[in-house]
């Protein structure tokens, strides 16, 4: 039979508890990769998911990504195709189909890939943006037919095409069925550059794989966000593959930029105004807010003198 000291313990403290308990959000404060420094979350969704102070570039998910970049945050959410959910059967430590439902109820996005239609300081753009949260943005079948349906509505639309990578690679759960996307889009590319259409890359933390060696590295312009790593293999596979230290910061935006591979290094705040000017510039269309040259006005009747 229970004492009143334990009726106290086990039931009544409990019950106080309950009641006073407060719920905190599990991502109410974000610890900086580079400083260690703690930041409120608000703070940090607030300045674009850049962490205030060091500056580092946090990862941005694609509908926040797509909001931030189009006027207003406004945009069409463009429909991509289906495709077979699971054609190889794959199972590793869990099936595949399991992975995929996973990051769908993480994301709430069916795969990789999200394409958009919307304005940017005025002029209309396509743009796509890959979700490194949907499996390390990994580039898979789905992931290939949206690239590819993006470089198909910016060519239906007369629209230059953006593009926001961050990968790790082709799927090994979909095998050769992924690595055949990098010929898929590639041939897409070509398509809208024999339309005279623009094509600009922004490669973000971090691009690799087979998307650094396919539309990854085909645009017009590629820009970088800062600190962003971007190469093909890591750089430990590297160092291990032939034995020497590698220089500091190989492979990240700053670095590359100096060795030609990237052609500009931009900050998150000066994305949007930097890809409309570029997009301006290429399409060859008018400045924002341009006073069209005017004929000067003829002169009043009364003015003009007659010839003597």
């Amino acid at each position: 039979m229970d004492t009143p000291m334990n009726w106290i313990a086990n039931v009544v403290r409990p019950k106080i508890r309950s009641l006073l308990k407060r719920d905190t959000p599990e991502n109410l404060w974000i610890k900086c990769p580079e400083t260690g420094q703690m930041v409120f979350h608000k703070d940090v969704e607030n300045n674009l998911f850049v962490i205030p102070g060091s500056n580092h570039h946090m990862r941005m998910r694609a509908p926040a990504r797509l909001a931030s970049f189009f006027d207003g945050g406004a945009f069409e959410d463009v429909p991509l195709p289906e495709v077979p959910l699971d054609p190889l059967k794959f199972r590793d430590e869990q099936r595949y189909v399991d992975r995929l439902k996973n990051s769908r109820a993480k994301t709430g996005q069916p795969d990789a890939v999200k394409v958009g239609v919307g304005t940017v300081e005025g002029l209309t753009i396509t743009a796509a943006v890959q979700d490194f949260d949907f499996m390390g943005g990994s580039l898979g079948m789905a992931a290939g037919e949206a690239v590819v349906k993006g470089f198909e509505t910016a060519l239906e639309r007369k629209t230059p095409f953006v593009l926001f990578a961050a990968s790790g690679g082709a799927r090994m759960q979909e095998g050769i069925l992924s690595l055949m996307q990098m010929p898929r889009t590639t041939v897409a590319r070509r398509r809208l550059y024999d339309a005279k259409l623009p094509y600009i890359v922004v490669l973000t933390n971090p691009t690799t794989g087979g998307v650094t060696a396919s539309y990854a590295m085909l645009g017009d312009v590629h820009i970088a966000e800062p600190g962003a790593l971007i190469g093909f293999a890591g750089p430990r596979v590297i160092e291990q593959t032939i034995r020497e230290k590698l220089p500091d910061g190989f492979q990240r935006a700053e670095y590359l930029k100096d060795h030609g591979m990237v052609d500009m290094v931009v900050h998150r705040h000066d994305l949007k105004p930097t890809i409309a000017r570029l997009c301006r510039l290429l399409t060859k269309a008018p400045a924002r807010n341009a006073v069209p040259a005017q004929a000067p006005s003829p002169a009043p009747a009364a003015a003009v003198q007659p010839a003597a």
